[in-house]
């Protein structure tokens, strides 16, 4: 049995295909570079992003030369456009999940703030769908239907109106605890005409299409870190993966009960999957590749690959806060700004990279932490996968700035193969997730070489000048 698996992410779409074992046969990868605007704007080309979805699976197919028995599909989460449901066409950009420019909704929304967390497990920001939805209505069109690009891809691909229950739980749209959309949520964001997909789960089979080749089921709908969450292998309550992408984001296993976090995390559904719903807690580092492409674009790096060799051995006291598209869990300040502190003369640009990166971690760390608190006992290792766990010096950074025991996940593909662990299922009724997902080893430990002490310190000086990006922002 092989599925074709695809991931449409933030800065590329990605295509794999895997057979019942979980052995990658072909991969195909199609980049894509979202528009940076003023004001916090973070838009796609709609069309770029279809197109990417079906240039890679249709590279991937070809080259792995086997029937295929089913597409699985991974998508960014909350990333939301209009569109119209007559012909498929998209009548607005693409509004990225990065996109600030909903936080003047959420501030005129305040007062509703304390219900809308506990309605839904998340915190009223504009990072989540329905703000950047009702941005749309307002600015941009009323026409068609607003929904994540999730619900419009599947619509192309085979012509469902459907939405995973993972990508739901992302919207502020959703209550926690029935999985159903709610109406009272829609009459908080003026979304209560709108015309909402149905919820499903991600071992339901919702269409077939062609447009891979011989018609195939589709099926294996997720959000791209609650897959790689999955795929990690992160089963029972306590297990954490870290994914290092265009941001960083940390969940946390909580099973079948959706314990709220008490220390400005996120609660969400992680997946449906035989009947069964279960949550996860989260944290997210808006900034992560897309901080390396940003050294990268103001040269002192020529690209991802150069992090280790250009790193200095030390900042030599140098900090950085890399807050370029504001700080998210557990600030949730949009309008933080990044910074860099503690330069002097001597400062060269090896030190301003190993800061950078050192900046990242800690962010990540203090996620841990929080993760710990909520779950009542701190987290014993990391899982981690995403392009940057290549990174030596990152890697090292995270174990000494978490003081945990960091697992690198061995294939590069963490978030289709989660997707594709769904499909399997939904093809196969008597396998379950800890036979489809489990049994990995690590490629990479990386055990922590700084004593406690140092971290402590670290941190301490870190979470000051974040602090102080705050203020002046």
């Amino acid at each position: 049995m092989y599925i074709l698996a695809i991931d449409q992410g933030t800065s590329g779409t990605k295509a794999i295909v895997v057979d019942g074992g979980g052995a990658v046969l072909a991969i195909a990868e199609e980049a894509l570079r979202p528009r940076y605007l003023e004001g916090g704007g973070v838009e796609q080309d709609p069309h770029a992003l279809l197109d990417s979805v079906l240039t890679a699976g249709r590279r991937a197919g070809a080259a792995a030369g086997v029937p295929l028995a089913a597409v699985a599909l991974a998508n960014q989460g909350e990333t939301v456009l209009a569109w119209d449901p007559a012909t498929g066409e998209p009548l607005t950009p693409a509004i990225v999940w990065q996109d600030r420019r909903a936080e003047r909704l959420c501030a005129a929304r305040a007062p509703y703030a304390d219900r809308v967390a506990a309605l839904t497990g998340l915190v009223l920001d504009p990072y989540f769908s329905a703000p950047k939805m009702r941005w749309i209505r307002d600015e941009l069109t009323t026409e068609g239907v607003v929904t994540t690009t999730d619900t419009w891809l599947v619509h192309r691909l085979c012509g469902a109106f459907v939405t995973d229950a993972a990508t739901a739980g992302r919207s502020l749209l959703l209550g926690l605890a029935d999985g159903r959309w709610s109406g009272e949520l829609l009459d908080v964001f003026g979304l209560g005409s709108e015309r909402l997909p149905e919820i499903v789960a991600s071992d339901a089979v919702v269409g077939t299409t062609t447009a891979f080749g011989p018609e195939i089921p589709v099926t294996g709908l997720i959000v791209d870190q609650q897959a790689a969450l999955l795929a990690e292998a992160c089963l029972e309550a306590g297990t954490a993966k870290c994914t290092y992408g265009t941001g960083a984001f940390l969940l946390a296993q909580l099973g079948t009960s959706p314990t709220r976090s008490t220390s400005g995390l996120a609660t969400s559904i992680a997946w449906r999957l035989r009947e069964e719903t279960r949550y996860c807690v989260d944290g997210q580092v808006y900034t992560a590749a897309s901080a390396v492409r940003w050294l990268a674009d103001l040269g002192l790096i020529s690209g991802a690959e150069q992090l280790d060799a250009v790193a200095a051995p030390s900042s030599d006291g140098v900090l950085c806060v890399p807050a370029l598209a504001g700080l998210a869990a557990p600030w949730w300040d949009a309008a933080a700004t990044a910074s860099f502190t503690g330069m002097t003369l001597s400062t060269g640009r090896g030190h301003l990279v190993r800061a950078l990166l050192e900046g990242v971690a800690a962010q990540v760390a203090a996620l841990t932490a929080l993760v710990g608190a909520d779950l009542g006992a701190p987290l014993s290792r990391l899982r981690v996968d995403g392009g940057l766990t290549r990174s030596r010096v990152l890697m090292q950074a995270q174990a000494d700035l978490a003081q945990l025991p960091v697992e690198v996940y061995p294939s590069p593909h963490a978030t289709p193969l989660g997707a594709a662990a769904c499909a399997l299922m939904a093809l196969d009724p008597s396998l379950d997730a800890a036979t489809v997902v489990g049994g990995w080893r690590p490629s990479a430990v990386y055990e922590p070489a700084w004593p406690a002490a140092r971290a402590a310190e670290h941190l301490e000086r870190w979470q000051a000048a974040a602090r102080l990006s705050k203020e002046i922002s």
